[in-house]
């Protein structure tokens, strides 16, 4: 329930930026394009209010009659009006002489339809735009006014913005619709990804949470056979000491050397600053190196020094009351507190009295180790 909850408001959350981002970008790209457009349509009505005001020049400079001109040019222009441009021709006092709606001809041309229009005024394609916005469906504008030559007649280039405008709203339209279905497909495909990753992520997080729990069950079971271990060696160590009791004092080191090991040293011989120190090998509670150093720990938390080397006191210990750790560390089993997971298949050893440096088992000696507490 609360990953489908996840995904619905991952699927809201794209959906509204899409589109917020999309409805701010979309309107630009329109107007620009829109602009672009009217900016070449501009373009084409001046040019032709050019070339036909240049063609009608040459008519009257080569002496043809001004109702034959007037005539001709009616046909050629006639209905036009359909298209997005046309054109036609006034007189200077705004009287309409030829216009594609014969209706229109000898009639005055209104004054919406060049409302702020000069004869040395060019509108822009951004008042073009502003035009077509706001036009009604039949509306004409005068885009380009240019005088013939020779006469008093001016060429006026219409552009049916009416046409226009629901031209650019059908364009819109369809670019809204296309983006609409382009934006819900990206939606979709970003949520099913997201979906996907999610899965992915999940599926991994179980194996990784699965391999955890393996590890702590083991590690909760190496902390019981260290348990069991060293209730073992307490229980040897308390049997010695009651024989140690009942038996005569001379024989007091054959009868520990034969409980504890035939090898095995019972004390060890410690400097701690100028006096030197005793100590029986069941106080220990670990012996580690530092700086070529070589100390030696007891349970009370007293560090005192030895000349021996780890690898030479190790051969005179129990090894199964005390285990190599590492190059730098030899550890007695009751002095392990507890056993922690450490980095990949490493183990740490925490260890009471605590040490200034970790105690870690390399994963090379980890199933030595978990051998040894088996023992």
């Amino acid at each position: 329930m609360r990953k489908d909850r996840l995904y619905l408001y991952t699927f809201l959350a794209i959906s509204i930026l899409f589109v917020i981002i999309g409805g701010i970008s979309a309107k630009y790209y329109v107007a620009l394009s829109a602009e672009q457009m009217l900016n070449t349509q501009l373009v084409s009505s001046k040019r032709e209010a050019k070339e036909v005001a240049s063609l009608i020049g040459d008519q009257f400079s080569n002496g043809i009659a001004k109702q034959e001109i007037k005539q001709n040019t009616q046909r050629s222009i006639q209905n036009t009006n359909d298209d997005n441009s046309f054109i036609s021709i006034l007189d200077w006092s705004g009287k309409i002489i030829s216009h594609p709606d014969r209706t229109l001809v000898d009639t005055m041309l209104p004054q919406e339809a060049s409302s702020g229009f000069t004869m040395n005024k060019e509108i822009s394609a951004e008042n073009f735009y502003e035009l077509i916005l706001n036009a009604t469906p039949d509306q004409t504008d005068v885009l380009v006014l240019n005088p013939v030559p020779n006469s008093d007649w001016i060429i006026a280039a219409y552009a049916n913005t009416g046409k226009i405008s629901n031209e650019i709203k059908t364009v819109r339209n369809r670019f809204y619709v296309i983006f609409g279905i382009m934006g819900f497909v990206m939606v979709l495909t970003s949520v099913f990804t997201v979906r996907l990753i999610g899965s992915l992520y999940e599926k991994k997080l179980e194996i990784k949470n699965e391999t955890l729990e393996t590890e702590i069950i083991n590690l909760a079971k190496l902390n019981s056979d260290l348990s069991d271990y060293q209730n073992r060696v307490n229980q040897d160590i308390t049997q010695v000491q009651e024989s140690l009791e009942t038996e005569e004092q001379a024989k007091e080191t054959n009868i520990i050397e034969d409980a504890v090991t035939e090898k095995s040293k019972m004390r060890i011989l410690t400097y701690l600053r100028n006096e030197l120190r005793s100590i029986a090998t069941e106080e220990i509670a670990y012996i580690y190196t530092e700086h070529t150093i070589t100390y030696v720990v007891d349970f009370q938390g007293k560090k005192s020094t030895t000349n021996s080397s780890l690898d030479e006191l190790y051969s005179g210990l129990n090894d199964s009351y005390f285990y190599r750790a590492n190059r730098q560390f030899i550890i007695a089993i009751s002095a392990i507190q507890k056993i922690i997971r450490y980095g990949n298949n490493q183990l740490k050893i925490v260890v009471d009295p605590s040490s200034e440096i970790d105690i870690i088992i390399g994963k090379n000696k980890a199933a030595e180790f978990k051998q040894w507490l088996n023992l």
